[in-house]
């Protein structure tokens, strides 16, 4: 049994994107959004790298990476903590080739520089402090459902529904 269990597994799955914090050489942090992210096995996080460059470079001499991954209607995640070892995508037999393919990334072969496999040492939950005024996990839901629709409508200038 791996660090990553079945909840996170689901949520890394259902959400596809992730944000990747890194430390650059300077000791800025560095934030980038992936939407390659995805569970290799129930101990790894891993995501192709399409135009990380920062990100792999900082990984390269740093290993040190978090990653973020939230529902943005029920305002709950996890923050995963480990370490990313860079791979050529080739590496494994072509595995990662053919993960990226089967998970719908358009012409692995020639878009992705890199992958990055995260070793993930700790897992904890990200719950937004929307829930502090104790409604309900479908009541958030619902309040963000229809500020998203709101949105996606072209309304603009909209309140916060938390």
């Amino acid at each position: 049994m791996g660090i990553l269990s079945e909840a996170m597994q689901r949520l890394v799955q259902e959400q596809k994107l992730g944000f990747v914090a890194t430390v650059s050489s300077d000791g800025r942090p560095n934030v980038s959004p992936k939407g390659t992210i995805a569970v290799w096995d129930a101990d790894h996080l891993i995501f192709a790298d399409l135009a990380s460059p920062r990100t792999v470079e900082n990984l390269r001499s740093r290993p040190a990476v978090e990653v973020n991954v939230v529902d943005p209607f029920s305002r709950k995640g996890y923050r995963f903590r480990g370490t990313g070892e860079v791979r050529p995508p080739e590496a494994d037999g072509g595995r990662y080739l053919a993960f990226f393919a089967q998970m719908g990334v358009s012409r692995p072969r020639e878009r992705i520089h890199t992958v990055v496999l995260i070793r993930v040492a700790s897992a904890e939950p990200l719950i937004s402090p929307t829930y502090d005024s104790e409604i309900s996990e479908d009541e958030v839901r619902k309040r963000w459902r229809a500020y998203y629709d709101r949105l996606a409508a072209g309304e603009t200038g909209l309140a916060d529904p938390a």
